[in-house]
């Protein structure tokens, strides 16, 4: 919930002691970067945020009317939240979602609701340690090898096997 509360630390106490102020600005998004005529930045414009529930139940920011600013620089670093993984590919396999916008996968078997499409790690969990990513790709590795892997029993007939067998191919190129 970090990027939804805004936290004090004794470091951000400590700087607010120092400067007079937080200098750290929250719900803030950055609508232009203006630079100079020699393309360097100068300032920002910025806007307030608040986070919203759209009718879908998915959080949403919407920005505040009449909370522009502008906002000095000569540096700015960028450090940037995740919001959930890329939609293009999920898409266009027809991928399911959850609420966060994060691929739908049951955690064990990682498979999605599209036939031989698996996810793991931050874009099927959110985001998370990368020590989750690790174990979750992993699993989901076995779980893709056992999918390939899978031998029709003696009672299928020949189309199964060479539907495995073109599981296998496609896999390959």
């Amino acid at each position: 919930m970090w990027p939804r509360i805004f936290r004090v630390d004794y470091g951000h106490q400590e700087a607010a002691a120092k400067f007079g102020k937080d200098p750290r600005s929250y719900e803030v998004l950055t609508k232009r970067f203006v630079g100079d005529e020699n393309g360097v930045v100068i300032r920002l414009e910025v806007v307030r945020v608040k986070w919203e529930k759209d009718a879908s139940g998915k959080f949403q920011f919407k920005e505040v009317e009449g909370s522009e600013e502008i906002i000095e620089a000569d540096l700015v670093l960028l450090a940037m939240g995740f919001l959930g993984p890329e939609s293009t590919v999920a898409d266009k396999l027809g991928v399911d979602r959850d609420l966060r916008s994060n691929l739908k996968a049951d955690y064990g078997r990682f498979s999605t609701n599209v036939e031989g499409v698996f996810a793991a790690g931050d874009c099927r969990r959110g985001q998370s340690l990368v020590v989750w990513a690790i174990s979750e790709g992993r699993q989901a590795a076995a779980q893709v090898d056992k999918y390939l892997t899978a031998v029709p029993s003696q009672d299928d007939n020949i189309q199964s096997r060479q539907n495995v067998m073109q599981r296998q191919q496609t896999v390959m190129t």
